[in-house]
C-alpha cells in the first residue's frame, strides 16, 4: 500500500522519463489507437489537415467511402481534387465549424433549410455553401440548387452507412447569415457573393456553443446509425487571418485551445468518441517548431510523416502496416479554403 497516488504510474504520466529524456522521435505511447478493420466503412469531413488522415487510409486499404467520386473528365487527380473530388467522402468543401457540420446533417435530413444557398459572382452563381468546389459556377441559381440536392443525398447516405467518423476541428471563427444563423465556410465576399454589414455577421464560436454542436452531432448521427463510432482530432494549422481584434497569433492560441479542449470532452465522455493528438504531436514546445515549412503555418513533409507513425500504431499498425506516410507521390496537394483570405493582403 502506498500514500502517493503517483507511485502506480506509468513513465508516459511522467514529463522527465516521457519527454525531456527522450529524442523527440522517440515518443511513444501517445495515444491509444481502437481497433478498426479493412472491412470498416470510413468518412472524413473538416479542415485541411483531415485529408492527410483520409488519404494514408485510403492508400493503406481501408473502405474510405468516396461518395462523390470524379467523373472522367479532369486530366488528372489534382485537377479533379481542384473541383473538390477525392478531397473528402463528400464534395462538401471544408468543413471549419462544428457549426457547419451540424447544419450539414441536419440539412441533409430535411430538418434544416438555409435561408440563403446561392451566391453569385460575375454572372455565375455558386453554392454558398460550398463556394470552392466550383471554380468557375453555374449558368443559374437553379442548377446550383439541383446539385446541391444531389450532394445532400450523398451525405445523407454516408452518416447512415459509416462505420468511422472521422473530423478534423479546424476553426472557431466563421461567417453566418443575420436571417437564419448559416454559417458559411468563407466569408461571403472571399470566393462569391458579397458581404453586406446588414446580411452578415462575424461569429467566434465559444466552447460552450462547440461543445452543444458536437453532441448534438453525435445524438443526430446516433439516430440514423447507432453502431457509428468518431474520431476528432484538432488541425495543427494556425489561422490564416483572424476577425477579431486581437493579434492572428494570439486568436490562433486561443482557437486552437478551444477546440482542443472540446475534443478532450467529448472523448471523456462518450465511449464511442477518440481524440487523436495531431495537433499535439505537432505543435507541442518540444518539437521545436521543426514540424512547419517557413511560413510557421503550414505543416511539412516531415511533420505529416511523423503524425502518421504515430496514428497507426497498436492495433492500426497490425491492420494497416505501421511506419512513414503512405503517399508515395510525395506532398499531398492540400485543398485549404481558408488560404484565399490572404488575397486580401494583395
Amino acid at each position: 500500500m502506498t500514500n502517493n497516488p503517483y507511485k502506480s504510474l506509468p513513465k508516459k504520466a511522467f514529463w522527465r522519463p516521457a519527454v525531456a529524456e527522450r529524442h523527440y522521435a522517440d515518443l511513444e505511447d501517445l495515444w491509444q489507437p481502437f481497433e478498426l478493420k479493412k472491412a470498416h466503412k470510413v468518412a472524413t469531413a473538416g479542415s485541411c489537415f483531415a485529408q492527410h488522415i483520409g488519404n494514408n487510409l485510403a492508400q493503406r486499404g481501408a473502405n474510405f467511402m468516396d461518395m462523390e467520386p470524379a467523373p472522367p473528365v479532369f486530366d488528372s487527380e489534382a485537377e479533379a481534387r481542384r473541383w473538390g473530388f477525392g478531397v473528402f467522402s463528400c464534395r462538401y468543401g471544408n468543413i471549419y465549424t462544428t457549426r457547419q457540420l451540424i447544419q450539414l446533417l441536419d440539412e441533409a435530413f430535411g430538418n434544416r433549410t438555409p435561408a440563403e444557398r446561392v451566391w453569385e459572382k460575375q454572372g455565375r452563381f455558386f453554392d454558398a455553401l460550398r463556394p470552392s468546389v466550383d471554380p468557375v459556377g453555374q449558368d443559374s441559381a437553379e442548377t446550383v440548387i439541383a446539385l446541391r440536392e444531389r450532394h445532400l443525398a450523398k451525405v445523407r447516405e454516408m452518416f447512415e452507412t459509416l462505420d468511422l467518423f472521422v473530423f478534423t476541428l479546424g476553426l472557431t471563427e466563421g461567417w453566418e447569415s443575420v436571417a437564419d444563423g448559416t454559417m458559411f465556410p468563407m466569408a461571403p465576399g472571399t470566393l462569391a457573393g458579397s458581404y453586406e454589414p446588414s446580411k452578415y455577421r462575424f461569429h467566434n464560436l465559444r466552447h460552450s456553443e462547440i461543445l452543444a454542436d458536437l453532441i448534438g452531432v453525435r445524438e443526430r448521427l446516433k439516430a440514423v446509425n447507432p453502431g457509428a463510432r468518431t474520431l476528432l482530432t484538432v488541425s495543427p494549422v494556425p489561422l490564416t487571418a483572424t476577425a477579431t481584434e486581437h493579434h492572428v497569433l494570439s486568436a490562433a492560441v486561443y482557437s486552437k485551445s478551444v477546440l482542443r479542449g472540446v475534443a478532450g470532452e467529448m472523448a471523456e465522455d462518450f465511449e464511442d468518441v477518440t481524440y487523436f493528438p495531431s495537433y499535439e504531436i505537432i505543435s507541442s514546445h518540444p518539437s521545436g517548431g521543426m514540424f512547419f515549412n517557413p511560413d510557421q503555418r503550414t505543416v511539412n513533409q516531415f511533420g505529416v510523416d511523423y503524425v502518421m507513425k504515430h496514428f497507426f500504431s497498436g492495433p492500426l499498425a497490425e491492420e494497416f502496416g505501421a511506419g512513414h506516410t503512405a503517399d508515395e507521390d510525395g506532398d499531398l496537394d492540400l485543398i485549404c479554403d481558408e488560404e484565399r483570405l490572404e488575397d486580401a493582403l494583395d
